[in-house]
């Protein structure tokens, strides 16, 4: 597997550049926020979604400031909807550290997301950026969506596996599908290849979101067991899903019956996880995983070979490949 560092060295310098960007986008004049917004910029992922933005806007034309702002407003946008997935999911860490509600309570958390909402807004309306805008937004409406539809079929437990794929489509893949098309638009891209980097950001979504279903039945390296972190939040995934289509109703009973009212029991966690392997439900994700891994590369191999597109073949792999 490619390093991430490896994989960003073509952007590099705009990356960095990036980053003075976008910790200026965030400045306030009210102490408190200043306060929380450089705790947000302190635990900051593996930058992602700005890989994407630029790695996209430099196979389709020349990175410039309307670039910087896609990756922005992404980000700005992005980091809303996590504080306030946190106070929804009343979490109180986010990759390891503290959350803004744990630190801070609700209504602040609360707060804090809707002033990195309207600092994404008014960005791009400042810069005319109304394209951008438009991309961005509507991947904030699916990403709501999704997580509506999501709750909604969770009461039930038994969704088909075409909901399942409409449902990480719009609350996982259609973020990275912004990445991918707002970083075209912001090199004057035509309408084709924007729709086309999108499409290509949808695929590699989806693989993205099957690898994280996949994580719920790998080892822990503290444990030694499977976390099964999914099936205790009664959430739905691919390996289970393949499970429940592919077993004989009573088998489909006693599993459902189990994430439903048994998932704080770690006996009982484990042995639907055993049932799902035994089934060739993860062997199946796996499949699925690859297949879109697939249909998003054959869509980069259209464009000519390059630094950039082979840098973002490499980001594609890393999503289907990362260990965590």
């Amino acid at each position: 597997m490619v390093a991430l560092k490896e994989i960003q060295r073509p952007i590099q310098q705009h990356l960095t550049e990036f980053e003075k960007k976008f910790r200026s986008s965030m400045k306030s004049s009210v102490p408190l926020l200043d306060i929380i917004t450089r705790y947000i910029i302190k635990r900051k992922g593996k930058q992602m979604r700005p890989m994407f933005v630029f790695l996209t806007a430099d196979i389709c034309g020349k990175i410039n400031e309307s670039t910087y702002t896609a990756a922005s407003l992404i980000e700005l946008l992005h980091t809303a909807t996590l504080v306030h997935d946190d106070v929804v999911d009343d979490s109180n860490t986010r990759r390891g550290f503290f959350s803004i509600n744990a630190l801070w309570k609700n209504k602040v958390a609360v707060l804090i997301g809707d002033y990195l909402l309207s600092k994404g807004l008014l960005l791009s309306l400042d810069n005319d950026e109304f394209d951008l805008l438009k991309i961005v937004s509507e991947a904030t409406r699916e990403m709501s969506e999704g997580e509506l539809l999501q709750i909604e079929k969770a009461r039930k437990l038994d969704i088909e596996e075409d909901v399942y794929f409409e449902i990480i489509r719009k609350k996982t893949a259609s973020l990275i599908a912004s990445c991918c098309a707002a970083g075209a638009s912001s090199v004057k891209a035509d309408k084709e290849t924007i729709d086309k980097m999108k499409e290509f950001g949808i695929y590699t979504g989806i693989a993205f979101q099957i690898k994280d279903d996949l994580f719920d039945y790998e080892k822990s390296n503290k444990t030694g067991k499977p976390n099964g972190i999914d099936i205790k939040e009664q959430k739905m995934t691919l390996p289970l899903i393949y499970f429940l289509n592919n077993s004989s109703k009573k088998d489909k009973r006693k599993v459902i019956n189990i994430v439903k009212n048994h998932n704080n029991n770690p006996d009982k966690v484990a042995s639907v996880i055993e049932r799902v392997v035994e089934s060739g439900g993860i062997e199946y994700a796996k499949g699925k995983m690859r297949e879109y891994h697939d249909r998003a590369l054959s869509l980069l191999k259209e464009y000519p070979e390059s630094e950039a597109r082979t840098a973002l073949e490499n980001l594609v792999n890393y999503t289907i490949e990362r260990r965590k």
